[in-house]
């Protein structure tokens, strides 16, 4: 009997010893690091444990309480983040902040996802721009940023403002977004992407390819997604920057931000000024004389203030924000002094204003996550033409009606949508809906106002078997304006231990504007009007992209090679119908085919990159003399190096964009060959943290090539040929750039940040 009691005893206190031990970790932006791995160490260096974290970042150690086990060490490793170590004791809660790695990408993406998600478990093929990069390349707006990502080619308009082409789709079939949000204001199918600031942007997330059933019209090519920053931390947080280019801008843009007691307000602003440029204007001056015919800039002065408010609130697991953004840009476009005198001219003013305001409820349960949206966004742009006396300065409106005109674009979205995310499950799904209603306003929109509506129904489920992910999807939707097609999409994801291989089919549209459907612009120089009969363009793309990726101690690895082709059907075109009247109409199909390679290492501080893509574009005519497709390369690579000590980073950007070359057939069937010329650009950044990392200094040079314009030139038919130049730069540039961001915060008892 003493015996047994004896054992009792003895089986009471191990049990007693045997202690609880938790472990969460997080990231710098406080969201929940999956699969860490956290090794436990007693302080003679020996193992006692090791485990994974599961997704909530989370995990618990049962741990004997001994004499040598009651103070350990800690150590946290995960891929594209540093290696931590810490001291703990057992029968305690910890929370540990991971820092993002100097040679890796951001480790979370939310476009087309369930949930906040890590680039390497999402089924689509994501390119992540993180703010490392966007301040390493000296970036103000979305055009500085894209012009250095792989198969986008940027256009520019001095007076439309600059567009893009993805995959050898048009910037139409592409969608921008703001935090899931459309971006409107559409000019002869682009956004201005020079009107897309970046200053309170923390990363982009570019995903190639159709995702239609997501987000609708306009994602044939794919879909970008700025997101913009939080701060997470209970913390105080003042922030500014200033930017010179010798070009002639200037800015200066300010931010405040207080978190405290899981509510969050951030107010932004700023001024971004460019006095216009010309070839041959001196290196770091640039004066404006206003009554001789320097007054006339290629590239022309403009001013945009902006500004914006956001506030948050955290109840439990339930987040609610406001988001509130103005922006007014005005572009003045003086023209040459009239002959004989020179004492007249002719100029134009371009104004655009936008008011863009959203609400987002994102809750996250333990085995799903809700999410919804509302937003109303609002978009004016006025011209007006004036005829301006150089002696007095006064001006009037001209009198051809024509030379004045106001559009107006408003939308109001509204899109919510519930996903399943149960860890122990091989099935979850998402199930949503989105209603988007536009309007148009404007002297040469039929009727002066014109409206349509779209409501739609999304699915998608995420079958998980082994090392596969199978994500099919669909979309349903009713439109007030034309027909709609249904939209299934198919997503492949096979990954095991090196290797990951995606392959995607997707069916997307885009829907005829509101233009393309009743404009009516008909004076003694124009005669264009829309059609009510245009059917959505369709198209069906097929993507397949494979990575190889390693990963050895301070060594990172990736390599991919991927491929796509695009057909478009009932693509929609401005056509000549009789003498000098044009309408638009579905004109029939549009192809492109290419391919990718990328190459990135990672080495302690340095990171490196080169990539290549070859993409062709249909040639839509029925010769057996011509070749199918017309062919364009492409080359880009950056390198970037910091010393880590010093807080100093060297940053390197090149990009080549091959001759894009069309064939073209007049009315006569005479075959011409269209080229733009090839060109070559380079940006090199030097960048030095001070005062405890809170003041950031940049110089650099962008343009190094000093490329201005580029040849244009068709030739081949019987009767004509010509050549003309295409705007790309202001030649070589330099600039330097000062930010800082001053961080008050306090850190709870448990929070080992």
């Amino acid at each position: 009997m003493q015996r047994i009691l004896f054992i009792i005893v003895v089986l009471i206190f191990s049990l007693e010893a045997i202690s609880q031990t938790k472990i969460i970790v997080v990231d710098e932006n406080n969201i929940p690091i999956p699969s860490v791995h956290i090794t436990l160490f007693n302080k003679q260096g020996k193992q006692v444990a090791m485990q994974l974290a599961n997704t909530n970042g989370e995990t618990v150690f049962s741990l004997e309480q001994t004499k040598n086990n009651k103070e350990l060490d800690a150590k946290l490793t995960f891929i594209g983040f540093e290696t931590s170590y810490q001291s703990i004791k057992v029968k305690e809660e910890y929370k540990f902040t991971l820092k993002e790695s100097n040679v890796m990408l951001n480790q979370v993406v939310v476009t087309a996802q369930y949930s906040a998600n890590s680039p390497e478990k999402a089924v689509h093929k994501i390119e992540i721009i993180d703010r490392k990069k966007i301040d390493a390349m000296g970036a103000v707006n979305l055009e500085d940023v894209l012009s250095n990502s792989m198969g986008v080619r940027i256009e520019q308009d001095n007076i439309l403002g600059s567009g893009i082409s993805l995959q050898g789709l048009s910037g139409q079939n592409v969608k921008i977004l703001i935090d899931g949000i459309p971006v409107v204001g559409r000019l002869n199918g682009n956004i201005d992407l020079s009107q897309i600031n970046l200053d309170n942007i923390e990363r982009i997330e570019i995903v190639k390819g159709p995702l239609s059933v997501n987000y609708g019209t306009n994602a044939l090519a794919g879909a970008i997604n700025l997101i913009t920053k939080t701060i997470s931390k209970e913390q105080i947080a003042v922030g500014g920057s200033s930017y010179y280019e010798n070009s002639g801008k200037y800015n200066l843009t300010g931010k405040v931000a207080l978190n405290k007691k899981d509510n969050e307000i951030i107010i932004t602003g700023g001024r971004n000024y460019f006095d216009g440029w010309n070839s041959g204007d001196p290196l770091f001056s640039n004066p404006s004389p206003i009554a001789d015919s320097s007054r006339f800039k290629t590239w022309k002065p403009k001013e945009q203030l902006f500004g914006g408010v956001q506030l948050g609130r955290t109840i439990k697991n339930v987040k609610v924000k406001y988001k509130g953004d103005v922006f007014n840009e005005m572009i003045w476009n003086r023209g040459y002094p009239r002959a004989p005198y020179q004492e007249t001219a002719f100029d134009d003013d371009y104004f655009t204003s936008r008011i863009d305001n959203a609400i987002f409820l994102n809750r996250k349960g333990k085995n799903s996550v809700v999410a919804f949206l509302a937003s109303y966004n609002h978009y004016k742009r006025i011209k007006n033409s004036y005829y301006t006396d150089l002696t007095s300065l006064d001006r009037r409106l001209t009198e051809n009606p024509g030379d004045q005109d106001t559009s107006l674009f408003n939308q109001i979205l509204s899109r919510a949508s519930y996903a399943s995310q149960r860890d122990s499950s091989n099935f979850n799904y998402q199930l949503g809906y989105e209603i988007n209603v536009e309007q148009a306003e404007g002297l040469r929109i039929e009727g002066q106002r014109k409206e349509q509506g779209d409501y739609a129904l999304f699915a998608s489920s995420e079958i998980s078997l082994d090392n596969f992910i199978v994500r099919p999807g669909i979309r349903y939707a009713y439109n007030t304006s034309y027909q709609t097609p249904l939209l299934p999409s198919l997503n492949l994801k096979f990954g095991k231990n090196k290797y990951t291989i995606r392959a995607s089919y997707a069916r997307g549209f885009r829907a005829p504007s509101l233009k393309e459907l009743y404009f009516n612009f008909v004076d003694i120089n124009h005669n264009i009007v829309g059609s009510t009969d245009l059917k959505a363009e369709t198209s069906s793309n097929y993507n397949l992209n494979l990575g190889y990726n390693i990963l050895h101690d301070n060594l990172i690895f990736k390599s991919e090679l991927g491929g796509f082709y695009n057909a478009i059907q009932d693509q929609i075109s401005l056509a000549q119908t009789s003498g000098t009247a044009y309408t638009y109409v579905n004109i029939g199909e549009f192809q492109s085919v290419g391919g990718q390679v990328d190459f990135q290492i990672g080495y302690r501080h340095f990171k490196a990159n080169i990539g290549g893509s070859y993409i062709g574009r249909l040639n839509n005519i029925d010769n057996s003399t011509v070749a199918r497709f017309s062919y364009s390369p492409e080359v880009r690579s950056s390198l970037l190096y910091e010393l880590k000590e010093q807080a100093v980073t060297f940053a390197f950007f090149y990009k080549y964009q091959g001759a894009i070359p069309t064939i073209v057939q007049n009315l006569d069937e005479e075959i011409s060959t269209n080229f733009i010329a090839a060109y070559h650009t380079a940006d090199f950044t030097v960048s030095k943290k001070i005062f405890k990392k809170q003041i950031d200094i940049s110089v650099g040079a962008k343009n190094l090539f000093d490329v201005k314009t580029i040849a244009s030139s068709s030739s081949g038919g019987t009767h004509s040929s010509s050549s003309g130049s295409v705007l790309v730069g202001m030649g070589r540039t330099y600039f330097a750039s000062l930010r800082f961001n001053i961080n008050k915060w306090k850190t709870k008892k448990t929070n080992n940040e």
